[in-house]
């Protein structure tokens, strides 16, 4: 398989994350592109960087203001007192706020959505070249039939206009617009984070084009609460067009491919000409933050009912932390979709 990555996606390093009120180390560390990044070489894939395509592609799917923001927060850190290594804030904006403010502090709080990404030095170079991974993905699946794009920051809970749950850029979204636009037609993302793709969902939700299917953990009482329930069906011209189905917690293989099957199903009803998978390892049994207890097979299975699709597909990586089972899965889910293709 074509995997394209950037060394550029270890360079935001966040280091603290508040959790429940505490300070603990941040999950979503630099060290992850590192051990996927192994774990794809030591698998036999053709790896290689991707090509620079620009802001368009990130645009095309991201409020301009929102990509501006991000490319020159750090540089306009100077005008926050008491910047350090990172920028947050603890202000955020709510639906009921309605003036955009000038100053930097009150922007981090318009188009930040949680203490979870922080901006640092080296943020926009990492969430940048990420993104030009899944253009790239989205292109040589076209192509050839499938590939993989080491995407790390993760992407599918960053709104058009706002990061959260470590993600800056939506590079599932961006993949699959990338796609659309290429083919001419339709195109279908299909969601097996452990968390629901909320963001992914929010860009699309009511757009005809574009079919949304996201297998999750029950959002009831786990992140990202506020969306990912399977009466969230679209609006508009993507009424029917986005389909959730949340698992509750402890959920293992068989439960878990039962909804993934039926997300094929919905998928090949739509009859889509290109397919993103959001590829969350973070269902695993053993990850640090999920609640689902998918195994290395679970993995497996599920990207031979993938393969079997039939459809070009780009693969984004999106979750998945560290834990031992970590690149095991990546290694089990390639392995298995390029046998089965």
């Amino acid at each position: 398989m074509r995997v394209f990555h950037t060394a550029d996606s270890a360079r935001h390093d966040p280091e603290r994350y508040l959790r429940r009120g505490t300070p603990i180390p941040h999950p979503e560390q630099a060290s992850r592109y590192a051990i996927l990044h192994a774990a794809a070489r030591d698998g036999g894939h053709a790896l290689a960087e991707p090509a620079d395509h620009g802001l368009d592609p990130i645009r095309a799917v991201h409020d301009p203001g929102y990509v501006a923001f991000l490319a020159e927060a750090w540089d306009r850190r100077a005008e926050i007192p008491g910047i350090a290594d990172e920028i947050l804030t603890g202000s955020f904006a709510r639906p009921q706020m309605h003036r955009t403010p000038t100053g930097l502090l009150g922007r981090v709080g318009l188009y930040t959505a949680d203490t979870s990404t922080p901006i640092r030095a080296g943020t926009w170079a990492a969430v940048y070249g990420t993104a030009q991974c899944a253009v790239a993905a989205a292109d040589a699946a076209l192509e050839t039939g499938h590939a993989y794009a080491l995407c790390r920051p993760p992407g599918h809970h960053a709104y058009a206009d706002s990061t959260g749950g470590f993600c800056f850029l939506n590079n599932s979204a961006i993949a699959a617009e990338r796609m659309r636009a290429a083919s001419g037609g339709p195109v279908a993302i299909l969601d097996i984070d452990v968390h629901h793709g909320n963001g992914t969902q929010g860009i699309f939700y009511t757009r005809g084009d574009v079919l949304t299917v996201s297998v999750h953990a029950d959002p009831s009482d786990y992140f990202p609460f506020y969306a990912g329930y399977a009466d969230e069906i679209g609006a508009g011209a993507g009424a029917g067009l986005n389909r959730n189905l949340p698992l509750p917690p402890g959920s293992g293989d068989a439960p878990w491919l039962a909804a993934v099957e039926a997300g094929l199903a919905t998928i090949a009803a739509f009859k889509p000409r290109g397919l993103v998978v959001a590829l969350g390892l973070d269902a695993a049994a053993d990850d640090p933050i999920g609640v689902l207890t998918v195994t290395r097979a679970g993995f497996a299975g599920a990207a031979q009912r993938i393969a079997r699709a039939g459809l070009p597909t780009a693969i984004v990586q999106e979750g998945g932390y560290l834990c031992s089972a970590l690149p095991e899965n990546l290694t089990a889910f390639l392995a298995a979709f390029d046998a089965a293709r």
